[in-house]
């Protein structure tokens, strides 16, 4: 693993709509997200190796941009060492950080290791972050009751490559995957 890398998350943000398109598991709907009223616990996916992320933005117009197994250990490393276990905030606006939210379990699935995906997403690829975060703050905590948030989104800094021919058709087979009927 490259310490050193250009890949970071500095901070999670807990949002309605996670880029990665999966929420918390809940008790009573399991792909929603899991709350522990007593605890205070939410859990869930922070990275999903090999799913594509729809972005959008100047430099590259619409694209997908994907973490592999490699690259999120990296990241979920690095996010542990630099000492962010309590950098939480809400729907990616660095003025609503909370002090009320922080780490208190974080895992990279890893096959070989037996470190396998939580319980409700048994279908993660090899190399997904999985955390736990434990929330003291009632504000936030209210939102997550109320479904104002329901998943863990990353934030950081992480270089762009120019998407090759490759990604390109990746993207192209992903668009058209998704304009197809579930059955055919």
């Amino acid at each position: 693993m490259n310490e050193n890398s250009d890949l970071e998350v500095d901070a999670i943000a807990l949002v309605k709509t996670p880029a990665i398109e999966r929420n918390w598991m809940a008790f009573n709907d399991k792909l929603r997200f899991t709350f522990s009223e007593e605890r205070q616990i939410i859990s869930g996916p922070a990275m999903l190796a090999d799913v594509p992320i729809y972005r959008r933005n100047d430099q590259f117009g619409e694209h997908y941009v994907v973490f592999d197994k490699e690259q999120i250990g990296i990241i979920a490393n690095s996010f542990l060492k630099k000492g962010y276990a309590s950098a939480f905030n809400l729907f990616h606006n660095p003025d609503m950080s909370t002090d009320g939210v922080s780490l208190i379990n974080s895992f990279v699935t890893d096959e070989q290791m037996g470190i396998m995906p939580m319980k409700g997403y048994e279908d993660a690829k090899d190399g997904s972050w999985f955390i736990s975060a434990k929330v003291d703050d009632p504000a936030v905590w209210q939102k997550v009751k109320s479904g104002e948030v329901m998943g863990f989104s990353v934030e950081g800094m992480f270089k762009y490559k120019q998407p090759n021919q490759t990604d390109k058709l990746i993207a192209a087979l992903m668009a058209l995957s998704d304009a197809l009927p579930d059955t055919f």
